[in-house]
């Protein structure tokens, strides 16, 4: 989609045990990067509607989604490695059968590995801001973003965004209502945990805003 990355890799300290976990569970709950097309079929082992997680940092929203929601399959990409490896323990302690990880790039992902129409939603919560004016461009919701996530969502699939930052919840609002193929609903239709960032932010005083756009059926 773009060469420009809307992540820095702070990758900060592995801890002895997020170590461990990506060395013995990533085999197990991940999925390697690649050019080949995603089989989710093949990967769970039925056919269930999909949702793919961009960055799903520490892990503890991304693994209550999957655990409160059986019926649903969810991938989850991220690009640090502690993270991955905190998710893998999450993943493996509760027994999650419906939840994969990829430590990749999430556009090269889309681009790559899920085929046009394939998911139910994608989750976008809370994503670097990138506050200063020269930075904006390093925001992955871009025009191109909301073109290619209306090429892999199936028709009535969903974009669901967080954000404590007002003025890029002002354009990802403006990014997606610019797509003709996608439609605004009420985020209160989709509920989500309150993540640690998230309690953190109300607590500075910096209100949450969650955005909700479904991809019209053709």
């Amino acid at each position: 989609m773009r060469e420009i990355r809307s992540y820095v890799l702070r990758q900060g300290r592995t801890t002895p045990s997020q170590r461990l976990s990506l060395e013995k569970l990533l085999p197990v709950h991940g999925i390697e990067f690649s050019n080949v097309l995603l089989d989710p079929r093949e990967i769970f082992g039925r056919a269930a509607p999909l949702v793919l997680e961009i960055g799903s940092g520490m892990g503890e929203t991304t693994a209550e989604i999957a655990q409160q929601n059986p019926a649903i399959d969810f991938i989850a990409v991220e690009v640090h490695g502690p993270g991955i490896g905190s998710l893998l323990k999450r993943i493996d302690a509760l027994g999650l059968k419906n939840l994969r990880l990829i430590w990749h790039d999430a556009v090269a992902v889309l681009e790559s590995m899920v085929p046009d129409g394939l998911l139910a939603g994608i989750h976008l919560f809370f994503p670097d801001p990138w506050p200063k004016k020269r930075h904006h461009k390093r925001r992955l919701v871009q025009v191109p973003f909301a073109a290619l996530a209306a090429r892999k969502l199936a028709p009535g699939g969903y974009f669901h965004a967080a954000t404590d930052w007002l003025e890029y919840a002002v354009q990802m609002e403006q990014v997606f209502s610019s797509n003709s193929s996608f439609e605004r609903d009420l985020p209160e239709k989709r509920s989500r945990p309150v993540t640690k960032f998230e309690r953190r932010g109300i607590g500075l005083g910096h209100p949450v805003r969650d955005l909700l756009f479904l991809r019209r059926k053709e």
